[in-house]
């Protein structure tokens, strides 16, 4: 009985916790071993784990075996250096150590009085990324505004959809719930309407704008200012602008200047989601991107997707935090304490849909103190030099051609069909993402631009070099060699 498992026990953790990180850091040396996409069917650990939990405790040992021979196989490995699909979820050595002093803390900081640090050090460090950012300094704690941790930019978007909704509501009453209109482009991400649908928007009062080659698959000014306007003939109330900077498909950038214009003078919230490319924006020389984010009232950043930071850890700014706090907040007689009645501090808990929240900023301080902003912009050039170096090599292969123009690392491309034959294409660049990531060797994802279906080539995972974006070349060149004659 002495070996029994303690509840908490420092010596016991500090033998299964040397023993958890050796067993993940077995598992970065050998990643490259394992398909990327995992290729088990549907339904199969069903069959290999008991249908009921033990009555008596197993031995780790035991756990760790079953990790590797049941769990492993059906891992999708998101930090292999062979993973192209969707955009990255980036780990780190800094934000591993820095999720693991928060799991071992294990606070639960919706106030302040319940773990001070956590909210100061969550204001201090979205600060610091402010100012990398170079956001206008109303989006800093020290104004009406502020920075807050999410979980994703879905949540990020909902709230403050949340709070413009209600600050609207506060101006024309309440019953005009139905008449309230949210406008983005169709190429915004789908939390848009997953927002709306909580917030109560009518759904057919969800513009989503349809965005063109013509413009890149970026949000018309012109076409909004006409929607807007016929939309106010009828009687409806425009209040919600959502652009993007790196939309999910093809990375389009939405001209924020002119939306944010047009945004200001219908007296609308104007939100900006740079999810992924909002990264990119610390180099100087990607920063014109965010140019008329100083018309934006609120701003968004993953930083769990492209800066080293283990998810989740969504980076939300807004100008007004009075505006979510008016939205969100609760005062139950259980939660009442001085700091909070005396309004001296920061309650995150009134900035978010939960009550309950993780210290998630020790990972992003851990990351943003142990990396430095010079060698988070190396990490980023050379993703982007990768994904222009792909590119390069399907502009040599006249069987290929990229689609939109590539600004960040995503490059969007596809096989070009045989006798311009537009339904064999799709057909056929599905057929290709399918023998590709059947090969295990490579994953990526796709997209449907202008009826086309695309293919998409993100690269983004921490262990990525220029062999294995040649290694994925040369197995989309192999599995097109196949195709094409197939299908002669």
């Amino acid at each position: 009985m002495e070996n029994r498992l303690k509840p908490m026990d420092a010596e016991q953790l500090r033998e299964y916790g040397h023993k958890m990180v050796d067993f993940i850091a077995d598992y970065y040396k050998t990643i490259e071993n394992f398909p990327v996409l995992s290729q088990v069917e549907p339904g199969y650990l069903r069959n290999l784990l008991p249908d009921s939990a033990p009555n008596q405790p197993d031995s780790f040992q035991h756990v760790l075996d079953d990790i590797q021979a049941k769990i492993l196989p059906g891992v999708t490995h998101w930090q292999s250096p062979n993973y192209f699909a969707y955009y990255p979820s980036n780990s780190s050595v800094a934000g591993f150590v820095g999720e693991m002093l928060s799991a071992g803390l294990n606070i639960v900081g919706f106030s302040w009085i319940t773990s001070p640090a956590a909210t100061e050090l969550e204001m201090i460090v979205l600060d610091w990324l402010a100012k990398m950012l170079k956001l206008p300094e109303d989006f800093l704690s020290a104004g009406q505004g502020g920075g807050v941790i999410q979980g994703t930019a879905s949540e990020a978007v909902l709230v403050v959809l949340l709070a413009a909704r209600d600050k609207v509501l506060r101006r024309v009453g309440k019953d005009a719930l139905e008449k309230l209109v949210v406008y983005a482009s169709d190429q915004m991400h789908s939390s848009l309407q997953k927002a709306c649908q909580i917030a109560g928007i009518h759904p057919e009062n969800c513009r989503l704008l349809k965005a063109t080659s013509s413009t890149n698959y970026a949000l018309s000014p012109e076409f909004l200012s006409e929607t807007i306007s016929q939309d106010l003939t009828i009687g409806l109330i425009p209040f919600f602008l959502c652009a993007t900077v790196g939309t999910t498909s093809s990375t389009a950038v939405d001209p924020l200047l002119s939306l944010g214009k047009i945004a200001k003078s219908n007296g609308m919230w104007f939100h900006v989601d740079a999810a992924y490319a909002g990264s990119a924006c610390v180099c100087p020389e990607f920063r014109h991107y965010m140019d008329g984010v100083e018309e934006a009232d609120s701003f968004n950043m993953n930083a769990h997707k492209w800066f080293l930071t283990n998810f989740d850890c969504s980076a939300l700014w807004v100008k007004d935090r009075s505006a979510l706090v008016q939205a969100l907040s609760t005062n139950p007689e259980y939660l009442k304490n001085k700091a909070s009645q005396a309004n001296m501090v920061v309650d995150y808990k009134d900035w978010q849909v939960p009550l309950g929240r993780r210290f998630r900023s020790l990972k992003l301080w851990m990351v943003l103190r142990l990396y430095g902003l010079e060698n988070l912009q190396c990490y980023i050039r050379n993703h982007i030099k990768l994904a222009k170096h792909f590119e390069n090599l399907i502009a040599q292969d006249p069987r290929f051609e990229v689609v939109t123009p590539r600004i960040f690392s995503l490059v969007c491309f596809r096989l070009l069909p045989v006798r311009n034959d537009e339904s064999h294409g799709n057909k056929l660049n599905h057929q290709l993402l399918d023998a590709v990531n059947s090969t295990g060797s490579a994953f990526i994802s796709h997209t449907v631009l202008s009826g086309k279906y695309i293919l998409r080539f993100a690269v983004g995972a921490p262990l990525t070099e220029e062999k294995h974006v040649n290694a994925a070349w040369k197995v989309l060149q192999d599995k097109a060699t196949s195709l094409l004659a197939e299908s002669l």
